[in-house]
């Protein structure tokens, strides 16, 4: 019995047209310059590569609405040169203020 379902099988992998579309299907799925891994890697890359755009694009956006601000709001223009720049008008002095509790990003407690 089980040397009858082995001759069975041997001889419809025998058959030219089985063979012929079993080395087709090998072929595209694992030798073809576009076969399955080659694809799935390109559907990965698109879309990493759509949402890096995507990001670009708000950036972008962002930047020029800031943009358009600075160059027509002087008012905005002074308080982004402060903060960002640390800028002083003339006869001002800066005086920077460390938070004690904050040292290097970590909060630290104080019992007193």
């Amino acid at each position: 019995m089980q040397n009858q379902k082995l001759l069975k099988l041997f001889h419809f992998l025998k058959n030219k047209y089985t063979l012929s579309i079993l080395f087709l299907l090998v072929w595209l799925i694992f030798i073809d310059r576009y076969d399955f891994v080659t694809q799935y890697r390109s559907v990965a890359e698109l879309k990493r590569l759509e949402k890096e755009k995507a990001y670009y694009e708000l950036e972008i956006s962002r930047n020029d609405k800031n943009l358009k601000q600075l160059q027509n709001d002087p008012v905005y223009l002074e308080r982004f040169a402060r903060e960002k720049y640390l800028m002083k008008g003339p006869n001002e002095d800066v005086f920077i203020i460390i938070d004690k509790s904050k040292v290097n990003g970590k909060e630290i407690s104080t019992k007193e």
